[in-house]
């Protein structure tokens, strides 16, 4: 397909787009900007993402992508309780993966895929069961690794969005593929900032934590 054929596509599916998809895409945005800021409001503008997108994709018989995003929905929740500050306790900090910690991200990864394969595979028409489930593994465990608050989430997340890109302009999603490009290059930003803040956060005369979890 030339150039021609994705600006047309690209131009026609942008007017087709639903307001529902467009508060979607926004909240997403925003949820990804709010997460390289170590911002806790990240999970409430996720949960409406998610929300909003869980419905879209239902609505379209995607009944897989719409169990994915109440599995988001999920995480979120249980990243913003885990985010919170407790009275009395530090707020979590910002750190590194541990070798357990990386023992079940490599679980929800095989597991996630394995699981996903095989109901894509004999449960549902997906002509890309492989590339679909792996794109959607990795962005478990990126969720989960979020929810630590965890420096390699944006690893994960870009691994996901790396083979997202070519799977959303094969199925002719090029909006789609657009968003997942710009939170690619937001996700390196936040994986750079976050190693800042581990930096700051080890220094004698740091303290406690400074990310301030529950601000705006």
């Amino acid at each position: 397909m030339n150039l021609q054929h994705w600006i047309s596509l690209f131009t026609e599916q942008v007017r087709q787009t639903s307001i529902a998809e467009w508060i979607a895409v926004a909240f997403a945005v925003t949820e990804v900007l709010l997460a390289r800021k170590n911002k806790i409001l990240l999970y409430p503008a996720g949960i409406i993402s998610t929300l909003i997108t869980s419905y879209l994709m239902f609505s379209v018989l995607l009944y897989a992508e719409s169990l994915l995003n109440l599995y988001y929905l999920v995480m979120s929740i249980y990243g913003w309780m885990h985010w919170v500050k407790k009275k009395h306790e530090p707020p979590v900090p910002v750190s590194y993966t541990t070798r357990k910690e990386w023992n079940i991200v490599i679980a929800i990864v095989a597991g996630g895929w394995l699981t996903l394969y095989l109901a894509l595979k004999h449960f549902t028409p997906s002509t890309t069961p492989v590339w679909d489930s792996w794109v959607s593994c990795t962005a478990w465990a990126g969720m989960w690794l979020l929810a630590k608050r965890k420096v390699e989430n944006w690893v994960l997340l870009n691994i996901s969005n790396l083979f997202a890109v070519p799977l959303l302009f094969h199925k002719e999603l090029p909006l789609m593929a657009c968003l997942t490009i710009f939170l690619f290059i937001v996700a390196i930003a936040g994986f750079f900032d976050w190693k800042k803040m581990v930096v700051r956060n080890n220094l004698p005369s740091s303290g406690s934590f400074s990310g301030e979890p529950a601000s705006a």
